[in-house]
């Protein structure tokens, strides 16, 4: 029997994790509540420390105690594995390497080093500085976004000067909800003089690199070896690119391209001395200059990926992260699921068409064993529920409202693609503009 301590563990990744089969028994107890350190009712992250101090009471709280603790939520669980793991004596990686995956200038100065001229041009800015536009010293137009976030929170799309200065204030009044509990991360954490003075009250500032195809190399670092399992494609919609519209695995990228990106993800790992952890690095390939861009690197597996990995390659993503969790190589099955392909679709309301909404009715059980019926595979997860204000949602993008999504299996993309029409037409949300608000 082995207990495995799960971050923020909910219903609907339980019973991924229920799928994972072997030799021993695997009991999965949540740390913490998903309420608490995933979407905070409060809509404020706990203290990171008072977390610290807490974590080995809930695993004493288990006859034998724990045998490893995982995650595969953003932040704060990205930090919080591998602090309590070190804590506890279980593997994990060093908060340095963690720390230069999640610390977005740190980041971008490392991939700098390893991978020149994938990187776009970026800087550091103090938005409580008395002349944020002054500090720019990039070209416009490049995206702004906190030194740590996540689903795109605070990510603004800068074209000039003036949309610089009018979106100061609204970084300024919410920064400090990531801010602050990443901060006492970092306390943690041995930092180069050069980026500790660059904190969670910081952004950075990056040249617009979303043109052509995004992808998403995942995989794992053991023993200073580099192995990749999967690339998902990512499709992005809406105002400026800034929405994902669906994941779809495998991916369609010409081979020749997944391999650049591949290759770069290993000199990269290796690099930030990243190791014993899961890994997903987002890259953007434009084919028209037939360049490859590194977007970001995440120290976790994608849980959006994870129906996918099950569904094609016949085991969830979760195994690669519960197995390093427990200290030993994973060995993910390849191509052994039902499926050739299966896509997560993204449901959402664009806030320069909507404004903000009341949610009157979301689908009802029915609608949902229809889709069951017709689907087996299907699962959905709604994100909005009756009488919910859409702005009330936690942590969307800056340019729409993500409502529900949708994991699908096919055998082909023209098929996935009319399972999810239809699978559209069972899912009546009921939205009602609050008046004044649509623009």
């Amino acid at each position: 029997m082995k207990n495995i301590f799960v971050m923020g563990l909910d219903g609907f990744n339980r019973e991924l994790l229920e799928t994972i089969e072997g030799d021993e028994e695997y009991r999965f107890h949540r740390l913490f509540e998903y309420t608490e350190v995933v979407r905070p009712k409060s809509g404020t992250y706990p203290s990171i420390d008072e977390l610290r101090k807490r974590a080995p009471e809930v695993f004493a709280s288990v006859s034998g105690g724990a045998d490893a603790v995982m995650g595969f939520w953003d932040f704060p669980t990205t930090v919080c594995v591998p602090l309590f793991a070190r804590d506890a004596g279980l593997p994990g990686p060093s908060l340095e390497a963690v720390t230069r995956c999640e610390h977005k200038y740190w980041s971008r100065k490392e991939q700098k080093k390893a991978l020149g001229e994938m990187i776009p041009s970026f800087q550091a800015i103090d938005p409580f500085g008395e002349d944020p536009v002054g500090q720019i010293e990039i070209r416009y137009p490049f995206w702004i976004k906190p030194v740590k976030a996540h689903s795109s929170f605070l990510g603004f799309y800068i074209d000039s000067a003036e949309a610089l200065e009018k979106v100061i204030p609204e970084i300024r009044e919410n920064i400090g909800v990531v801010g602050r509990p990443f901060n006492e991360f970092l306390a943690h954490v041995d930092l180069p003089p050069e980026i500790a003075e660059i904190d969670g009250y910081h952004c950075i500032a990056e040249e617009i690199i979303s043109t052509g195809v995004q992808a998403t190399i995942e995989g794992f670092a053991w023993e200073g070896a580099v192995q990749v399992f999967g690339v998902v494609d990512s499709i992005r919609s809406g105002k400026h690119r800034s929405s994902f519209s669906r994941y779809q695995y495998p991916s369609k990228l010409p081979r020749r391209v997944q391999a650049r990106m591949i290759e770069a993800a290993r000199k990269l790992i290796r690099a930030i001395d990243y190791d014993g952890a899961p890994f997903n690095i987002e890259f953007f390939w434009d084919h028209k200059n037939d360049r490859v861009w590194l977007l970001e690197i995440n120290p976790r597996i994608s849980k959006s990926h994870s129906p996918l990995f099950l569904m094609v390659d016949g085991e969830t993503n979760q195994k690669v992260a519960m197995d390093l969790a427990l200290g030993r190589k994973p060995e993910p099955p390849y191509r052994q699921g039902p499926h050739k392909l299966a896509g997560k679709f993204m449901m959402r309301l664009f806030k320069d068409s909507i404004g903000d909404g009341v949610v009157d009715a979301v689908p009802s059980q029915e609608d949902l064993d229809r889709i069951a019926e017709a689907y087996p595979e299907a699962r959905v997860d709604l994100l909005v529920k009756e009488g919910m204000r859409l702005s009330d949602l936690p942590f969307q993008d800056s340019y729409s409202y993500e409502i529900a999504v949708v994991f699908l299996g096919a055998d082909r993309q023209k098929q996935l693609l009319d399972r999810f029409k239809q699978v559209e037409e069972f899912l009546q949300f009921d939205i009602r503009p609050v008046s004044g608000d649509a623009a």
